[in-house]
């Protein structure tokens, strides 16, 4: 076999070998797909008027479902080495922003406070730090928050259906902090910079059921927000 041939031979057996791993990495993910979206059917029962008197509820069903996601971010873990998450990251870049997006909404629902990329790492059961390997990337967290506000922005909407008028006022005050938390920020990612564009919109939607909780008249007093807002 000529020095040639030899070579576009080995070349060979590392994209087979290349091919396999991902596949691997892919059959994975699929599995992390099908959980996300089973979690996420479970987390819109919030935007019915029945489940909205029932957060809590939903929101501990969804986190024991995320144990699922743990053994499948461990079993993800397992298929390359760790210093190359880079070279495989596109495979779950999109799973993983839609994970952060269930985790920050759940924790919103829990608490009505933004959940940091530390609490997003331990309830999916991986790092916040790049030296570990297999980590929680900083876009993944901020596209994820992102999501989560477009979100918030429909349960606006669907409280006031529901007969809740003090819920979309702590949510303009909540999205208003977000806004203000990015544009601290200086966004380089093309796409994470378009998305942060797209929160205006649903910022505006919020004002405008704020806007007209306000002008019938069904705005809470002061002390019923603050007293609701602390259950």
């Amino acid at each position: 076999m000529s020095s040639l041939t030899s070579t576009f031979a080995d070349f060979n057996e590392y994209l087979t070998k290349d091919q396999d791993v991902r596949e691997e990495i892919r059959t994975t993910v699929r599995c992390l797909e099908q959980t996300a979206r089973e979690i996420m059917t479970t987390v819109q029962g919030v935007h019915q008027p029945a489940g909205l008197k029932d957060v809590p509820g939903i929101c501990q069903k969804a986190r024991g479902m995320f144990e699922t996601v743990r053994t499948q971010y461990a079993q993800l873990k397992e298929k390359f080495p760790a210093d190359q998450y880079y070279r495989f990251h596109d495979h779950w870049r999109f799973v993983s922003q839609r994970l952060v997006f269930l985790s920050a909404l759940i924790v919103y629902l829990e608490t009505e406070q933004l959940i940091s990329r530390e609490e997003v790492a331990q309830i999916l059961g991986i790092s916040v730090k790049r030296e570990d390997g297999f980590h929680i990337d900083l876009d993944d967290y901020l596209q994820g928050l992102l999501t989560m506000a477009n979100e918030l922005s429909r349960l606006a909407v669907n409280s006031v259906t529901a007969g809740d008028y003090t819920r979309p006022l702590r949510i303009s005050n909540f999205m208003g902090e977000i806004d203000a938390g990015f544009r601290l920020l200086n966004l380089k990612n093309d796409n994470l910079r378009k998305r942060f564009d797209g929160l205006k919109y649903d910022i505006k939607k919020v004002e405008e059921v704020v806007y007209d909780i306000t002008i019938r008249g069904l705005k809470p007093s002061a002390k019923v927000e603050q007293a609701e807002g602390g259950q």
